[in-house]
């Protein structure tokens, strides 16, 4: 079985000011306050802005997208922390990577793990970005990623479409 995701993730009120600037965006609410908006090719499409501006310093090198992105997101953040996040697994096998903005810079990643590496103490790089949002972890729950429902659906397509 399969997993993947290519987000944004923030408070539910953060998200809906940022996707009315975007209008292929759709927010999901998850639980906990926080909402994820699916990167779905629209929504990356409207998001790149110009190529030709350059990356900010110091910013958190997602290879799926152009430099105006992150210009974006850091924008967006001047309100309250944003993450970025990617999750891919077949199998049990896969990676994940995330990325959080606050006040317009990187503050948390980007954060990298892999089949290779033996999971973190301080946790996958998902759930450490769910806290930096205020996620936490509900009893009876694995982690953060578990807590607010980011098991609901198996794609960022059946996120977008859910």
């Amino acid at each position: 079985m399969s997993y993947e995701l290519q987000a944004l993730m923030g408070t539910l009120e953060l998200l809906t000011v940022a996707a009315a600037e975007v209008p292929a965006a759709r927010v999901v609410p998850l639980a906990q306050g926080l909402a994820l908006i699916p990167l779905t090719s629209a929504v990356l499409s409207a998001l790149q802005g110009d190529a030709a501006v350059p990356k900010p310093a110091g910013g958190a090198g997602f290879g799926w997208h152009s430099d105006g992105f992150e210009l974006r997101i850091a924008a967006w953040s001047k309100a309250g922390p944003i993450a970025c996040v990617e999750a891919e697994y077949f199998g049990g096998s896969g990676t994940q990577r995330a990325a959080v903005w606050s006040d317009g810079r990187v503050v948390l990643g980007p954060l990298t793990s892999g089949d290779s590496e033996p999971s973190p103490a301080e946790g996958t790089p998902i759930s450490r970005a769910l806290r930096c949002l205020g996620g936490r972890v509900e009893p009876g729950r694995v982690d953060e990623f578990d807590s607010v429902g980011l098991g609901t659906h198996r794609s960022t397509a059946g996120w977008a479409t859910g």
